[in-house]
């Protein structure tokens, strides 16, 4: 609605439960509690694929409605149950990709798909169709955020729709009517967000950005240097994006500041397993700890964008950005000290403060704070020291009186 976007902090339970293939109410319940009563507010809680009937098997897509099996009462109580707790609800489709040959879709409609595969969205009847459809399940389950994934490859079912003399007529009505669907969404549900998911962070262009954000930027999570990586190149042209954040695939959940601030961005993805039954090796005052930071820099996340640094995943380097808020005076700079780097310590030279003006800067792991002129951060530097081998350092400014 012509409103910047706010940080929100959003979690899942899909490494736990196969996504939402083995998932039923009362986990989805628990989780949202659990995380609650460790002291993290949520902004939304997400369920993912796998909430339809498919054999517990989530790519078999297209009988779009809830489980009934393990969703008798579909998934409303769920959201029900997280909107008292002033939690919202994220909640996974992927429309086009025909996932079963024996689905709904593919049994009632297939003049509708390409080579049996793809919704052809470039359809008018279609499109009406997944409008009036998708925001009835949207309404009837009390989602507030939609979540759409793309795991196919389109290029071939629209190019073997076409005559040799009319390549990408297919393709070109499909985009427009993938367009189109998203607005009558919008349309009919005003203020709902939605996430662009496509196999991880595989449909960012211009038109798909006007109207969604990625809020998994990639497929490829948790990882601490690749998760620095991509803040430090897609913050340049994206503001808002997310990541996964807390549970090492087959290995103990995520508690350190150096693979937590790796993974820090305007809506990270918490994946931490807290279940009663889970094996108690993590640290969750450091987490909530953590947690806390995040909460009160991410706002300057969304400022204005500066590296720092070159761009490196070298284990000896150093990687920093500056994220500005002009209008308020503050920003934060975030700095990694890779795991096999000797330099302890860096100098940065800000960017885009006032020369004039008086700083007070906070490193957040140093009691106190220094106050510097901006013209002496801007032309001398702010030197930042990581003693841990490999760590993070978060340091804050705002103008004081």
């Amino acid at each position: 609605d012509g409103t910047p976007l706010t940080p929100q902090l959003n979690a899942c339970s899909s490494h736990f439960y196969s996504e939402m293939t083995q998932a039923d109410e009362e986990s989805q319940k628990m989780f949202i509690d659990r995380y609650l009563e460790k002291g993290i507010k949520l902004d939304y809680w997400w369920m993912d694929a796998g909430w339809y009937p498919c054999d517990g098997q989530w790519p078999k897509t297209c009988t779009w409605k809830v489980d009934s099996t393990r969703f008798p009462n579909g998934l409303r109580p769920v959201s029900d149950h997280a909107h008292s707790k002033g939690v919202d609800i994220i909640v996974w489709f992927e429309p086009e990709r025909i996932g079963d040959e024996n689905s709904w879709l593919s049994l009632a409609h297939p003049e509708w798909l390409l080579d049996g595969k793809l919704l052809n969205l470039g359809i008018p009847e279609v499109q009406k169709w997944a409008i009036d459809h998708f925001s009835s399940l949207i309404t009837e389950q009390g989602i507030d955020l939609y979540r759409q994934d793309y795991n196919i490859d389109p290029l071939d079912h629209w190019r073997n729709n076409d005559s040799f003399d009319r390549q990408g007529i297919t393709e070109n009505l499909y985009i427009q009517g993938y367009l189109t669907y998203w607005d009558g969404l919008i349309a009919r549900h005003p203020g709902m967000l939605i996430d662009a998911c496509a196999s991880g962070g595989r449909r960012i262009d211009l038109e798909t950005m006007r109207r969604a954000v990625p809020l998994l930027r990639s497929d490829y999570l948790i990882e601490p240097v690749g998760q620095q990586g991509h803040t430090y190149g897609l913050s340049l042209w994206l503001p808002f994006h997310g990541t996964a954040l807390g549970h090492n695939w087959g290995g103990p959940n995520l508690d350190s500041s150096y693979d937590f601030r790796s993974a820090m961005t305007p809506a990270p993805n918490f994946t931490y397993d807290v279940r009663p039954e889970a094996k108690g090796d993590t640290d969750w005052r450091s987490v909530v700890k953590l947690y806390e930071q995040w909460r009160d820099i991410s706002p300057a996340m969304l400022g204005d964008y500066y590296q720092l640094l070159p761009y490196s995943v070298a284990d000896d380097s150093w990687l920093a950005w500056q994220f500005d808020l002009p209008e308020q005076g503050s920003g934060i700079v975030q700095a990694f000290r890779r795991s096999k780097c000797d330099e302890s310590a860096k100098t940065f030279y800000l960017r885009g403060l006032n020369p004039a003006a008086h700083y007070e800067v906070i490193n957040l792991d140093v009691q106190g704070a220094i106050k510097y002129k901006g013209k002496e951060l801007m032309e001398n530097g702010l030197e930042v020291k990581i003693p841990d081998i490999p760590g993070a350092s978060v340091i804050t400014y705002k103008i004081s009186e």
